[in-house]
């Protein structure tokens, strides 16, 4: 984006007055640069110059424009020049286009491109049987498939002839007569073996795929696991149906984890970028989860009404209220992002939900300890006391330990109920652990004050705090 900033202002004004001079350019400039600086354009300024580049060229930047700025450039590209972009688009982006069109449009443009070229249209029909999600939905159904009996020069030959219209050169996959996968050979094996030796002597059998059905996540990490640029789509009877490139598994790394952010973040997922969003979007995305965790508030204001006697009576106990629930909701928020990103990436499954409690248990123990020994320190360092000193201790270990345990608990039981474990965003754990170690802190406190009311003989709590005052005992 910095680039496309850079040199903008140039290359529009070269598209608006020496289109030639830009052509003699474009071997020099990769089209992820031109679709940034065309993508700040207003759509109409974007239609004009897509058309003065060669048509190739301008389906590849324009398949790399944000969806709703395709959408607008399209409308002002006409339907017929539309038609000849995305005959050149790869198919999985061209089903994108397609789906982010209104239902009236697609149906013109599907008419127009059977009579343009039917072959498009049948890979487009393929792709829209799975969901956008799936991996049925990311292949593309473009690529180079041989028999075993094909010979090494003839394979290489039909690369060659194939070159222009797939978008993966690097794997041949072999196959029989009813198009079931065998195995595959890489463009090293072919450049390295002799001319006239048939392909199914030299394939490699072992082939990692995965099923049109499959999560785009489960997809990421198969392909990430072994290391691969290209992941075979194969059906139930073991026919390929297409392809997943490592290209399309970074979009959905890029896509997932923007989704997870904006999760955690307390919101729905935006499609768009910042600047493409509207006013009214960003409101109806934000508000409904602040006003779920406004109201979760409501839930700590009345745990803090139900001890107003304890909090009248040693008004002391309000001054350590921000200080322990910020221990919690910050322990809480800790536990969940580690197990979510555990989820995430196949480190932690639901069945290891025991030993995950016992590791946080373990952890909150540890940790709510040593911020144990921080609090005593203040408590006793401004005078409250050693009574003081005592409830806060206790009190940060039990909602440390708390913040761990849930926040671990959370994302798993969210994942094994078959929902997004990023929805249990940090800010609902910590508005749940906020209750929770209020109740804890001002339960302890008047547990204590009523061990002191024991002590000296009184029946009420407020006489057994005005009577622990600095030199009685009990609270200071």
């Amino acid at each position: 984006m910095r680039l496309a900033r850079l040199i903008g202002p140039e290359l529009t004004m070269l598209l608006n007055e020496d289109p030639e001079q830009v052509r003699e350019l474009l071997d020099e400039i990769h089209p992820e640069d031109v679709a940034d600086v065309l993508g700040e354009l207003e759509p109409t300024e974007a239609a004009r110059a897509l058309k003065t580049l060669p048509t190739e060229y301008a389906a590849r930047v324009f398949e790399r424009f944000e969806e709703e700025h395709q959408v607008q450039v399209a409308k002002s590209l006409g339907l017929d020049t539309t038609v000849e972009l995305v005959t050149e688009m790869d198919s999985d982006d061209l089903a994108d286009f397609v789906g982010a069109l209104p239902p009236e449009t697609v149906n013109k443009l599907l008419v127009r491109l059977k009579k343009v070229d039917p072959e498009v249209v049948e890979g487009l029909e393929e792709l829209a049987r799975w969901p956008e999600n799936s991996a049925g939905g990311l292949m593309t159904t473009e690529f180079v498939s041989v028999s075993a009996a094909t010979t090494v020069a003839e394979t290489i030959a039909e690369l060659r002839r194939r070159a222009a219209e797939v978008e993966v050169l690097d794997v041949v996959f072999v196959v029989d007569t009813r198009g079931r996968v065998q195995g595959f050979v890489t463009m090293r094996r072919l450049l390295l073996s002799e001319p006239e030796l048939p392909v199914g002597e030299i394939m490699h059998q072992r082939l990692v795929s995965v099923h049109p059905e499959l999560d785009q996540e489960e997809v990421a990490r198969t392909l990430a696991k072994y290391d691969l640029n290209v992941l075979p789509v194969i059906d139930h009877d073991n026919c390929i149906l297409g392809v997943i490139t490592a290209d399309d598994v970074f979009d959905v790394f890029e896509e997932e984890v923007d989704e997870d952010v904006q999760k955690m973040g307390a919101m729905e997922p935006f499609e768009n970028a910042y600047f493409n969003t509207s006013f009214g979007v960003y409101l109806k995305k934000r508000l409904p989860w602040l006003l779920v965790l406004f109201i979760g508030g409501f839930f700590t204001a009345s745990a803090m009404e139900a001890f107003d006697s304890v909090l009248a009576a040693v008004t002391r106990l309000a001054v350590y209220v921000p200080m322990l629930i910020s221990a919690g909701g910050n322990s809480g928020s800790q536990s969940a992002t580690l197990v979510i990103r555990g989820l995430a990436v196949g480190d932690i499954e639901t069945r290891d939900w025991l030993r995950v409690m016992l590791r946080e248990l373990g952890q909150g123990l540890t940790l709510g300890g040593i911020l144990a020994l921080a609090g005593v320190g203040r408590a006793l360092l401004v005078g409250d006391g050693v009574m003081m000193a005592v409830l806060v201790a206790a009190t940060i270990i039990c909602i440390v330990v708390m913040g761990c345990v849930v926040g671990a608990m959370m994302p798993i039981l969210l994942h094994r109920l078959g929902v997004d474990p990023a929805s249990s965003s940090t800010p609902f754990i910590a508005t749940l652990v906020d209750v929770m170690g209020i109740v804890v802190y001002l339960s302890l406190a008047q547990w204590l004050m009523g061990q002191a009311a024991s002590a000296i003989g009184v029946l009420d709590l407020a006489t057994a705090a005005a009577l622990s005052a600095p030199d009685a005992l009990p609270l200071r």
